[in-house]
């Protein structure tokens, strides 16, 4: 598969010198985690202001009731500032520390008042004893391990890393261990670098093998009890959006949690799967199949691989995510910002090539949890981000994301007959649960012969590299462009299922929809036509943001307003209104808008409101193009409308609002679709020049171009995989606004 590249088409340096003007919109969004640094009303308010789209609560460290805090005071801010702001719980999971004596703050906070040093080539004893475990003491000599099995787990040679919680693993605070030696209760390790630890100490024990998958796992449950615990309570008080699933191993991991929360009522939270060993790139596949986002998690990743190909596995991973259109966050990009107001050349040029990259958003750590510049860091990342999103190469996005399609297309053979399942229905059972690795084991794993209870080694490399035992899995990019385009299928899907391996032969290989499904299709063609008549903005009507992330993923120049009209539910028992929480877990992907809305008599009302509101905040300006994606009845349309002389609303007498996108010229005629194919063209195409697409306005870039011809004969496609309001009104002032109480 052809691998994105990014170039620029102007090499004056001169103009790439010009100092960027000011922006109201930044495509790629900041998640903060929230700590001492930044738990003060003011201080959030602030970052809101500045760009910051999704504030993290990690239970990993600090007590319930300091979590609690945090997020009624994001609640405050949220009201004060009326700007909507998601909300991510961090799971402890299998997390192994080092057991020290701790106090709690003023601030509610826990504090360790002491720190000691480690130097070079000496002797440190990690211990599993009863007696050192229970008091506590922690020293440059011995470190007491909160998991009583690790000395089953390391072996000599072995590489342990221990460090303070969020370090980038550059700093004092970060110490590498060789063992040596493993006796009874003791792992004997050397110092290889001089290290003064402090605060929380994390520990990681580092993959033996350059190859594959050698080290025996620990027996951690995925959700603590104190994990278990929290998320029960804080969902009887909020409205948590997202879980980010720490340790994420395998595709059942993340079925395990889905079970959890819907058991206790979150049915509505959304599960990132967090990437932070290697074995969980050897199950990516499975991973973002069951998941809902993707965060690569770099800290723990990077000790986990080898330096020279962590570039190589970001940029596949993203790349991945990208294709099946699902966010990626990125972690730990600019550590330096805890002490300094300013970032690397280093950490500068790694945001940017993030964004250049794909990558929907970036996941703050320790810079806003107890950095002394949370503000500074967000102004700067969402700085280097709008800098990084002028010169992105939206058109060969676009293009390598329809290649893919069309390759995927061709492989599918004819549409599925009408009667057979739904892009959505349940995976045919035939299905071979994810792994590839043999019936009967979950996730290639299985018990050691060593005598560890409840320890597991991973040998999925060797099961699937090992002649004549399984066919090797395909690349990483061909398992990506086989997987479900965005909607979720169901847990006992496989690269097997999908025709690859023993069930390459079974002929079912893609009897499912196309990879360019409905929805899809609308998606594109909304990119698409925004490109060609220079569109300042595309509005997207949503209930459940699937349609908006649709058009995210082929990430258009311009952003994509998200309408979300919250809608009562009942189950009955009770009624609750939902909506809310779809808009804020817009909040993530790159590009959109999301912005409340109340119930309206007239979908053509709410739209004439989003222009204004665009116009106010200085998304559009007079003459200005905005293309409209919204469902009537039944059908999908795709519609372009334009800016009055004033910027205070639609332009009523305008002959785009009167022409499809595809050629139609009447407005009461839509095209529709009711099988997989698009449907034959019925109408001719207005003349080049139409009044609706040459409108007075300034000169935009086309990135994309008329490189694909003509478009698409489908103005409207049918689709029962989405229900959306048309009407509403706004409540918001601003693109990310919500009116107090709304939240």
């Amino acid at each position: 598969m052809k691998a994105k590249t990014h170039f620029f088409k102007d090499l004056d340096l001169t103009s790439i010198l010009i100092p960027e003007e000011g922006s109201a919109f930044t495509g790629t969004k900041v998640v903060c985690t929230v700590g001492p640094s930044c738990q003060e009303v003011d201080v959030m308010c602030e970052m809101l202001h500045n760009g910051l789209a999704g504030c993290r609560v990690d239970l990993t460290w600090g007590p319930l009731e300091f979590h609690r805090k945090s997020l009624q005071q994001l609640q405050l801010a949220m009201r004060k500032s009326r700007r909507l702001c998601c909300t991510m719980v961090d799971t402890l999971g299998r997390e192994l520390m080092i057991r020290r004596q701790v106090k709690i703050g003023e601030d509610g906070w826990p504090i360790h008042e002491e720190s000691f040093a480690v130097t070079a080539g000496q002797k440190v004893t990690i211990t599993t004893r009863a007696d050192v475990d229970a008091s506590g003491s922690a020293s440059g000599a011995v470190l007491p391990i909160t998991y009583s099995k690790f000395t089953e787990m390391a072996v000599k040679g072995d590489t342990v890393y221990i460090g303070r919680y969020l370090v980038c693993g550059a700093d004092s605070a970060s110490l590498y261990l060789e063992v040596v030696d493993v006796q009874g209760d003791d792992v004997i390790c050397i110092a290889k670098n001089d290290a003064v630890l402090d605060g929380l100490l994390t520990v990681f024990h580092a993959e033996r093998s350059t190859e594959g998958l050698a080290n025996v796992q620990n027996d951690l449950p995925l959700l603590s009890e104190y994990d278990k615990e929290c998320l029960q309570i804080l969902a009887q008080e909020f409205e948590i959006d997202f879980l980010s699933l720490s340790y994420t191993r395998e595709a059942e991991d993340v079925r395990e949690a889905r079970r959890f929360l819907d058991s206790i009522g979150m049915s509505n939270t959304k599960i990132l799967a967090k990437l932070e060993s290697r074995q969980s790139l050897l199950n990516f596949q499975g991973i973002l199949n069951e998941a809902d986002g993707i965060i690569i998690s770099r800290g723990n990743l990077g000790l986990d691989c080898v330096p020279e190909k962590m570039a190589l596995v970001q940029k596949t991973l993203v790349q991945a995510c990208n294709l099946v259109g699902k966010p990626v966050l990125l972690t730990r990009v600019v550590d330096t910002m805890i002490n300094t107001p300013r970032p690397t050349r280093a950490e500068a040029t790694d945001v940017a090539n993030a964004v250049l990259d794909g990558v929907d958003g970036i996941l703050l750590g320790a810079e806003t949890l107890r950095g002394k510049y949370p503000v500074e860091t967000i102004t700067t990342i969402c700085s280097i981000a709008r800098a990084a999103e002028k010169v992105f190469d939206h058109h060969y996005h676009y293009e390598h994301l329809m290649e893919v399609a069309i390759d995927v297309g061709d492989m599918a053979g004819p549409a599925p007959e009408a009667g057979s399942e739904s892009e959505e229905g349940p995976t045919p059972s035939g299905a071979v649960v994810e792994g590839a690795h043999g019936a009967g084991k979950r996730g290639g794993h299985h018990r050691t012969t060593s005598g560890a209870s409840g320890l597991r080694r991973d040998d999925s490399w060797n099961s699937v590299t090992s002649a004549g035992a399984h066919h090797q899995l395909p690349s990483l990019g061909m398992a990506a462009k086989t997987m479900a385009r965005f909607s979720q299928v169901a847990s006992g899907t496989s690269l097997a299922g999908m025709g690859y391996g023993h069930a390459a032969t079974s002929g079912a290989a893609y009897n499912r929809s196309p990879y360019i499904s409905k929805l899809e299709s609308i998606a594109s063609s909304a990119v698409r036509a925004a490109d060609r008549v220079g569109a300042s903005l595309i509005v997207v009507y949503t209930h459940t943001g699937k349609t908006a992330q649709l058009v995210a993923k082929y990430r258009p120049p311009m952003p994509i307003l998200t309408l979300v009209v919250p809608h009562l539910v009942s189950d009955q028992l009770k009624w609750r209104l939902e909506g809310r929480s779809s808009a804020r877990q817009c909040l993530i992907s790159r590009s959109l808008l999301p912005v409340l809305a109340a119930p309206s008599p007239s979908g053509d009302q709410l739209l004439q409101e989003a222009v204004v509101m665009a116009s106010r905040v200085g998304l559009v300006k007079p003459h200005d193009h905005v293309v409209c994606v919204q469902r009537i009845h039944d059908d999908f349309c795709v519609k372009i409308i334009s800016v009055d002389e004033l910027g205070a609303g639609i332009k009523q007498d305008d002959t785009v609002l009167q022409h499809s996108v595809f050629g139609q010229t009447s407005p009461d005629v839509n095209y529709s679709n009711t099988s997989s194919a698009a449907s034959a063209h019925r109408g001719n195409p207005p003349p080049q020049h139409a009044s609706g697409y040459d409108s007075p306005r300034a000169p935009r870039s086309n990135p994309i171009g008329n490189k694909f011809g003509p478009m698409p004969p489908a103005a409207v496609l049918t689709s029962s995989s989405f229900s959306a309001s048309q009407t509403g009104s706004f409540v918001a002032a601003t693109p990310t606004g919500a009116a107090p109480g709304a939240l």
